[in-house]
């Protein structure tokens, strides 16, 4: 069996898939959704939400 570290010091989602660590950074806003094929992992879809409050042009 392989071992990995993972930072507990930080905020992120792993994926782990045919032995290898994917690592999913954190957006400031918005969404992940994961698209599974088979039983692994086949995409990432990312979404951004942005504020109104407070903005001028988007």
């Amino acid at each position: 069996m392989n071992k990995v570290e993972v930072r507990l010091d930080e905020d992120a989602v792993y994926i782990i898939q045919d032995g290898k660590k994917i690592k999913v950074s954190p957006k400031q806003f918005g969404n992940d959704k994961i698209i599974w094929m088979d039983g692994k992992v086949l995409d990432i879809e990312r979404s951004e939400r942005v504020r109104v409050e407070g903005q001028e042009i988007i």
